[in-house]
């Protein structure tokens, strides 16, 4: 069966890419791992590999005509009316270090739309999902951003230092020292932070789709504010440069020491 389906039923079948994913995943973890440098010099292990694998078998049974876009296994028809968008472990760095902060993330995009995104965290058995207009929940019970919508304000997350390049870090930094509290590590995680309401800002830079449209669909489902550093929404070809803020009043002003 194609999409579009019920919401229901994308989130039956997000959930079970999720479960099939972290099958694979946690079997892996904190065990000895062949690293591998992929070809952008980011690590990848057999763990990333076998749980993409998985969650495509499940695709392929259940949506056989809808796209995929993943990060270990490529890309298949992108011109299909649904896309599956998806990142077996986000964080990887975080995997082969034995942090817990690391996540498989899901994206289902129609028509330019994230309609579902999810960020489901397993080592923390934390489960965190959106759909736009449905709103947002981690573990079933519903979430929110917080209502901060002032810089001054704000609690300011971003992974690492190393992903700036010179120009965007001094456009980060400049920003963050604005900032009430600035934090790095996370990954995938500050943005369920960001949707659950205890970080206001995300900003990052280098990112590809898989890192960005599954987490945007659970901020803006949460009722937040998620584009690229220019203001435009997010889709499969933005230039990888987020900002994720709580309020719209947040996302203007962080927009503008940005881009001053």
């Amino acid at each position: 069966m194609s999409s579009p389906a019920t919401p229901q039923d994308n989130l039956r079948i997000a959930n079970a890419l999720a479960d099939a994913a972290a099958s694979h995943s946690l079997r892996l973890f904190r065990t000895p791992l062949e690293v591998i440098a992929k070809a952008d010099e980011s690590p990848v292990t057999q763990a990333d590999r076998a749980a993409e694998a998985a969650m495509r078998e499940i695709l392929g049974r259940e949506r056989p005509a809808d796209g995929i876009y993943g990060e270990e296994h490529g890309l298949e028809r992108l011109d299909a009316a649904s896309v599956w968008v998806l990142d077996p472990i986000d964080g990887t760095r975080s995997f082969i270090t034995g942090s817990p902060l690391w996540g498989t993330l899901i994206g289902l995009v129609r028509g330019g739309r994230v309609e579902l995104g999810m960020v489901d965290m397993p080592v923390l058995d934390e489960r965190w999902v959106g759909q736009p207009g449905l709103g947002a929940q981690r573990n079933g019970q519903a979430v929110r951003v917080s209502a901060c919508s002032a810089v001054e304000a704000a609690r300011i997350f971003t992974t690492s230092p190393d992903i700036f390049g010179a120009a965007d870090w001094q456009a980060f930094d400049r920003l963050s020292r604005r900032c009430a509290m600035r934090r790095f590590g996370g990954d995938c995680y500050s943005y369920a932070q960001l949707a659950g309401g205890t970080v206001d800002l995300v900003v990052e830079t280098g990112l590809q789709p898989y890192d960005y449209l599954g987490p945007a669909g659970l901020i803006e489902a949460a009722g937040g504010v998620i584009t690229d550093w220019a203001g435009r929404p997010l889709g499969l070809g933005s230039d990888g440069r987020v900002i994720a803020a709580a309020t719209p009043a947040l996302h203007q002003e962080a927009l503008a020491i940005l881009n001053p």
